[in-house]
């Protein structure tokens, strides 16, 4: 899996027991490290070697969680909320967004953090760390978004073995706009990339290259089955990328319907941005300005010729619709 790391660990809560009474701090202060090892230690046990774990490695009980470093509390979690310190328990998820890259997944994410029952790292840490996942209440939802989850061909067994009861959303888009999205996001950070055509297709317009990840993580239908090894299909939720857009609101209602929230995320807190084409956040009580995400979100696309965009239709066709039959839901995209 990508960024490596382990998803290991039993899905209870993440908080240590503190020191017993009488213990001095020199002896406090090494409990921390050594706990750490002990995760990591369990966490390759339980990937590296699968099936062979001594129980305490697939438990993973709770330990005391590692010193944290000053001014944590201001880089995870929302904005202005303190996760590393203060009420609450750190949890592995019981909840993700798995994928798909260039989706709508990083829109979603930030629609969801405006409820106050969701409470979710602002990064894609690639793996789940004890350390990095925020503090919830009683009643919270821990979330985590990665979407390179849903192609990664090792994640849905490690997943399962963490917790078998996760909920899993994932966010999918046209196959084809999704990516001339990619291409662009790359295009963006390497300016001598070769033409999309050029790595769209093998010889000129010849075979579609499935090799080339932009293409590959189109074919939803083949991930899901991948995935359907290990959940039932009722664990999942997919969002339509274009209705995530088109209506914001009634996608975010659904989601939080999944995940047995109250709908506290409306369409009064949305507001559409003609010039990104792509919907904001209506400025929250306190706050200056409504809050667009990043310049990425809304990058213009490169001009794709229409025999490149009709080739590549026809060959998603197939995964299209058996991707529909899969989830019993048509999104519209032939």
């Amino acid at each position: 899996m990508a960024g490596s790391g382990g998803l290991g660990g039993g899905a209870g809560d993440l908080q240590g027991a503190g020191p017993g009474p009488g213990q001095g701090t020199a002896l406090r202060a090494p409990r921390a490290p050594l706990a750490f090892v002990a995760l990591l230690l369990g966490a390759y046990c339980l990937f590296a070697l699968p099936g062979r774990c001594p129980p305490v490695a697939r438990t993973l009980a709770p330990v005391p969680a590692p010193a944290e470093p000053p001014h944590a509390s201001r880089r995870l979690g929302a904005p202005g909320l303190p996760v590393a310190s203060g009420p609450g328990r750190r949890r592995f998820p019981q909840a993700l967004i798995v994928g798909v890259k260039k989706g709508g997944t990083r829109a979603l994410l930030e629609f969801l953090r405006l409820h106050p029952d969701v409470r979710a790292l602002g990064s894609e840490p690639h793996f789940f760390d004890r350390g990095l996942m925020p503090r919830t209440l009683d009643g919270q939802i821990t979330m985590e978004k990665t979407p390179s989850y849903f192609v990664t061909q090792e994640a849905p067994r490690r997943i399962h073995s963490m917790s078998p009861d996760t909920k899993l959303i994932v966010v999918v888009r046209n196959p084809v706009t999704r990516a001339i999205s990619d291409y662009a996001q790359t295009l963006s950070k390497t300016p001598g990339l070769p033409s999309f055509r050029a790595l769209a297709f093998r010889h000129g317009l010849g075979p579609v290259d499935t090799a080339w990840s932009a293409v590959r993580i189109g074919l939803y239908a083949q991930h899901l089955d991948n995935w359907l090894r290990y959940f039932p299909l009722s664990h999942f939720l997919f969002v339509s990328g274009e209705r995530l857009v088109t209506d914001p609101a009634g996608e975010v209602g659904r989601v939080q319907d999944f995940l047995g929230l109250k709908r506290v995320v409306t369409d009064k807190h949305f507001y559409f941005n003609a010039t990104k084409g792509f919907p904001c956040l209506k400025k929250a009580q306190g706050s200056g300005r409504p809050r667009c995400l990043g310049k990425s979100k809304g990058r213009p696309h490169p001009r794709v010729p229409e025999a490149v965009v009709q080739r590549l239709q026809a060959f998603y066709r197939p995964f299209n619709h058996k991707f529909y039959q899969m989830t019993g839901q048509d999104f519209g995209w032939d």
